[in-house]
C-alpha cells in the first residue's frame, strides 16, 4: 500500500493526484524537465477526472514560493515514508493556490469592466473594444503585430495605439527600429496576472 491518506475503496481524487505527483518527482525519468513536466500533471489530471472544465491550474508559484517546504516533503516521502505530510501539504498547495487563481480572475474580469470605459473614452473609436479584446490576449505585444492584425485599419491602428499609451493604459517597454516595431504592455493586467507590479 502507497499510503493511508485515503480509504482504499473511495479514493480521494486529489490525494491520487499528490500520490501521483511524488511519484512522477521521485522517478526523475528525464534528463531535464521533470518539475515542469511533474507540474504539468496536475491541470490534466484535474481536467481528466472531471474536478475542472479545462486543463488549466497553475500550481507553480505555491510551489515557487514554498520552494524548501516542497522539497522536503517530496523528500520525507522517499527518506521516511511520510506520505501523510505529503498529502498535507499537496492538498494545502492546491486549496491556496485555487483561491488566489479564483482572486485573479475575478480582478481580470473586474478590470475588463472598467477598461471597457476607459478604451472608448481614450480611443474615441468604434474600434475601442476590439482593441481592449485584442490587448486582454496579449498584454506584451510588437505594435507592428497589433497594426498589421487587420481588423482595424493600419492608419487607425496605430492612432489607437499611440492614444493608449499618451493616455498611460499602454506602456512601451522597448522602442522599436527599422521593421522592428516597439515592445508594449497592458500593465494593469499583468500586475494581476503577477501578483506583483511590473509596471
Amino acid at each position: 500500500m502507497l499510503c493511508g491518506c485515503y480509504p482504499a475503496e473511495q479514493p480521494d481524487r486529489l490525494v491520487q493526484l499528490a500520490i501521483l505527483h511524488a511519484e512522477f518527482e521521485a522517478l526523475h525519468p528525464f534528463l531535464d524537465g521533470n518539475g515542469r513536466l511533474g507540474r504539468m500533471l496536475i491541470p490534466l489530471f484535474l481536467w481528466q477526472v472531471g474536478l475542472i472544465s479545462q486543463p488549466m491550474f497553475y500550481i507553480s508559484a505555491y510551489f515557487e514560493e514554498h520552494r524548501e517546504a516542497y522539497y522536503e516533503s517530496l523528500l520525507a516521502v522517499s527518506r521516511d515514508g511520510d506520505w501523510e505530510g505529503w498529502c498535507r501539504f499537496f492538498l494545502q498547495a492546491v486549496q491556496t493556490q485555487a483561491n488566489d487563481n479564483l482572486k485573479k480572475a475575478k480582478a481580470i474580469l473586474d478590470l475588463y469592466g472598467e477598461m471597457k470605459v476607459r478604451f472608448v473614452e481614450v480611443t474615441r473609436s468604434r474600434y475601442g473594444i476590439r482593441v481592449l479584446d485584442w490587448v486582454f490576449e496579449r498584454p506584451i505585444f510588437r505594435s507592428s503585430e497589433f497594426t498589421a492584425q487587420g481588423s482595424i485599419p493600419r492608419a487607425t491602428a496605430k492612432r489607437l495605439l499611440a492614444a493608449l499609451q499618451a493616455d498611460g493604459v499602454l506602456k512601451t517597454l522597448s522602442a522599436g527600429g527599422g521593421r522592428r516595431g516597439a515592445i508594449v504592455a497592458f500593465p494593469a493586467l499583468l500586475n494581476i496576472a503577477e501578483g506583483r507590479d511590473v509596471s
